[in-house]
């Protein structure tokens, strides 16, 4: 069963932005923990200047490794009991764990913050999900991506518009809404909806509110969050996922992390064993319980994401 959505806000791929600016602030409780953190941290030197970097052989002698998060469910934050998790660090404790380092200690911080942590050495690597896109590969190098995302819609009960695709949305005058910094807003505007005229909410559950309450037609979110959050609506369904266009061609995103880029050794020998987990279907079972299926396993590259 996937953990309760609280307030999951829309990863990692905001339209206009380069490193994503729009964040809520965290979770409760994660600031408390990230200067937590901050005090008992085991800095690791800087880099020695090594081809193709030594962080992996000084995480292992450190034996911990510092995980950027931005305290977002399901993608990486603290739970209830204080612990961290979400799909991001429970998949970086089995790869780190196999690379020889027995231990990962989040630093929590404002999504938009994370690749400037990154860089300043704050942490080790990006644990949060966040989507590739080529002004995010000019600043840090990504893993392979361990999850794809489409999007999907909710509308009310039976689809009465019969809203499939922002095509669908135009055509149809739907009252659209979708949430802030979203990359659906840039989707929407591509179709022809006036932006304008986007109803701009917090989030999905805010989005699933106006739905049911007919303030709009239809709210649009990722695949994963907007199955979740519908589960308990008597009012309101998702629609089938689907790929949104860019640049008049489908697309489909992907999150992965984040290493700086003169790591590319660590960034390496983390895809060899990422690349373990998809072959085996490991990967699918450590993801599963915060709410992703197979729909959302890929063999996407960063490469590709990067713009080639």
């Amino acid at each position: 069963m996937a953990p309760p959505l609280g307030n999951p806000l829309r990863r990692r791929g905001e339209a206009p932005a380069p490193v994503g600016p729009s964040r809520r602030s965290l979770l409760a409780g994660v600031a408390a923990l990230g200067a937590l953190g901050a005090a008992g941290c085991s800095r690791v030197p800087t880099e020695a200047g090594t081809n193709g970097g030594d962080l992996l052989e000084r995480l292992k002698a450190a034996g911990v490794v510092r995980l950027g998060i931005a305290g977002e469910i399901p993608f990486g934050y603290i739970d209830k009991n204080g612990d961290l998790t979400g799909e991001a660090p429970e998949l970086a404790k089995v790869i780190f764990k196999r690379l020889g380092v027995d231990r990962v200690q989040p630093v929590p911080t404002e999504f938009g913050s994370l690749i400037p942590g990154l860089n300043s050495q704050q942490f080790d690597v990006v644990a949060a999900g966040m989507y590739v896109n080529p002004e995010r590969c000019a600043q840090v190098i990504f893993s392979d991506p361990d999850y794809q995302m489409l999007d999907s819609f909710i509308v009310r009960k039976g689809n009465p518009k019969g809203l499939t695709n922002y095509k669908d949305v135009v055509e149809k005058k739907a009252k659209f809404a979708t949430g802030t910094g979203y990359a659906e807003i840039a989707y929407a505007v591509e179709a022809g909806y006036p932006e304008g005229d986007i109803l701009i909410v917090p989030d999905q559950v805010a989005g699933l509110n106006a739905v049911e309450a007919g303030r709009v037609d239809v709210f649009a979110g990722t695949a994963l969050t907007t199955r979740e959050v519908v589960k308990k609506s008597t009012k309101a369904e998702v629609t089938k996922p689907f790929r949104p266009l860019v640049d008049g061609k489908p697309h489909t995103d992907g999150g992965a992390f984040a290493f700086r880029p003169t790591e590319t050794n660590l960034r390496d020998a983390f895809n060899r064993e990422l690349a373990k987990l998809k072959e085996s279907g490991e990967l699918l079972r450590i993801l599963r319980p915060f709410g992703f299926t197979e729909d959302e396993m890929t063999n996407l590259t960063a490469k590709e994401l990067c713009g080639g």
